[in-house]
């Protein structure tokens, strides 16, 4: 099997084009899933301190005869620690049973709190001592963006944020390509794919490649530069969602999906939640 394209993120650090998220992943079983995916092929992990699960992703880290250097594993900073990411970043680590992570993430904004400025100040610096090889953010619209570029000088690697093809934030995507900072989805399939994966292009794309609605909006966000972690803790769905590289949409197949997106949030709005 083919495996992912890695992506050369603007600190000059190779990331893996397509993971595994492990949202609402309990550590009863998010260890084993950490290791059937290594054994598939993923080499791109990302967790989060709030998912309650490092512990159990430490454990299939730990598990696995992939070298470390290989791995590529991304957590997150939580809002409520936001004035102490250094003490926040060593907990993580020490659950995830690593000396660093590959990259560290503020995971929202949090704007009432208007702590996110200090916050990447703070992973600058965590980034400096080799806590973390590469630094970003989630969830960070154009203004977010903008302040903390201004006011350090540094501009994140990545902006993870909610993108699928119901909410598909092309405006976001291209601020986010002209400041070489690259675009990770999260939701990528919108929780479980209801209004897409039953909509006809969709199903006549599955049709056509031989593949599953899952697979065919996986391949939506490889072919359209975006990095990308559907989460499973199902054994013949991680391997599904990994089967994605024999194939390629063709552009007027992207355009068609094009036409699905309908602003529609699933997740919080950044400029709101706290």
């Amino acid at each position: 099997m083919n495996k992912p394209a890695l992506v050369t993120l603007s600190d000059g650090h190779l990331m893996p084009q397509l993971g595994l998220g492990v949202w609402k992943a309990g550590n009863d079983v998010v260890g084993s899933a950490v290791q059937t995916a290594l054994e598939t092929g993923y080499r791109l992990i990302d967790t989060a301190a709030i998912y309650q699960n490092e512990e159990g992703v430490g454990e299939g880290l730990k598990a696995t005869t992939v070298p470390r250097d290989e791995l590529f594993i991304t957590t997150k900073l939580w809002n409520s620690d936001q004035q102490h990411a250094g003490k926040a970043l060593e907990a993580s680590l020490k659950k995830l049973q690593l000396d660093y992570v590959d990259l560290y993430l503020i995971h929202w904004p949090a704007p009432a709190e208007d702590h996110y400025v200090s916050a990447w100040e703070q992973l600058i610096e965590l980034q400096k001592s080799g806590l973390t090889r590469s630094i970003g953010v989630c969830n960070f619209d154009i203004g977010h963006l903008q302040r903390i570029i201004h006011k350090t000088g540094v501009a994140p690697v990545l902006n993870q944020i909610e993108l699928h093809p119901l909410l598909q934030q092309r405006e976001l995507q291209a601020w986010n390509a002209t400041h070489s900072i690259h675009t990770e989805s999260w939701s990528p399939l919108a929780q479980g794919g209801e209004g897409v994966f039953d909509t006809d292009v969709i199903q006549a794309l599955a049709a056509k490649y031989q593949k599953t609605p899952a697979q065919i909006v996986i391949r939506w966000h490889l072919d359209r530069g975006l990095i990308v972690i559907p989460k499973s803790v199902t054994p013949s769905r991680i391997q599904e969602n990994f089967d994605v590289f024999d194939f390629r949409l063709e552009k007027e197949e992207l355009s068609q999906i094009q036409s699905l997106d309908s602003g529609t949030r699933l997740g919080p709005d950044p400029k709101e939640f706290n």
